[in-house]
């Protein structure tokens, strides 16, 4: 199922079966999209993203920051991380998401995808930090990219285009049945940031 249109209903369910996946379209109007995506990218201090394989540290062209009310830890891949304060545009994002989706966060973590070749493979947001079940909210800005999802069973896929300024949640129990990923893609130099307010169980 691919979806090309940025005018969703949020109350729609996009997963057929064992999940919840809402897609609000634009939450910010062009302007504001444009304010922080270039707040973001020059204020930030991206780190590169680390992770164990195969018994060695590498690192990924992907860059992040992890950003929180505590200085929460998070780890995945093997890697502990420690939330930052927040900083100004993050509040200012995070009560906007909050009130889109009813939910409240305590963390964020912040990617930048520097082009169509920085990409995720198939995972879930499954690590024991993270609130079961909780909802994750995903806001882009910047290129658009496809993001997908695959059924753990079944192997169905869902393929969503998210466009700059745009608002996704997972909740429920996606993180149990659904692997999402975010495919490379020639052709796209615009770099995306991707931020995802969580809620550390702790």
């Amino acid at each position: 199922m691919d979806l090309f249109d940025h005018l969703y209903d949020p109350n729609h369910n996009w997963l057929p079966v064992d999940g919840e996946v809402y897609y609000y379209g634009r939450v910010l109007s062009l302007a504001d999209a444009d304010h922080y995506y270039q707040t973001l990218l020059t204020s930030i201090d991206w780190q590169p993203d680390q992770a164990f394989a195969h018994g060695k540290l590498i690192e990924t062209r992907r860059r992040i920051a992890w950003y929180g009310g505590q200085p929460f830890s998070y780890t995945y891949s093997g890697i502990t991380k420690t939330a930052w304060p927040w900083t100004d545009a993050l509040l200012q994002l995070k009560q906007l998401i909050e009130a889109h989706t009813d939910t409240t966060y305590n963390s964020c973590l912040v990617n930048l995808y520097n082009d169509g070749q920085d990409g995720m493979a198939w995972h879930s947001d499954g690590e024991k930090d993270l609130k079961r079940h909780g909802a994750i909210a995903s806001l882009t800005l910047g290129a658009e990219r496809r993001f997908a999802f695959k059924h753990k069973l079944s192997g169905e896929k869902i393929n969503l285009e998210l466009a700059h300024g745009s608002l996704l949640l997972m909740q429920g129990k996606t993180q149990d049945h659904w692997l999402h990923r975010l495919p490379p893609v020639a052709g796209v130099e615009q770099p995306r940031i991707n931020l995802t307010f969580r809620t550390i169980d702790k």
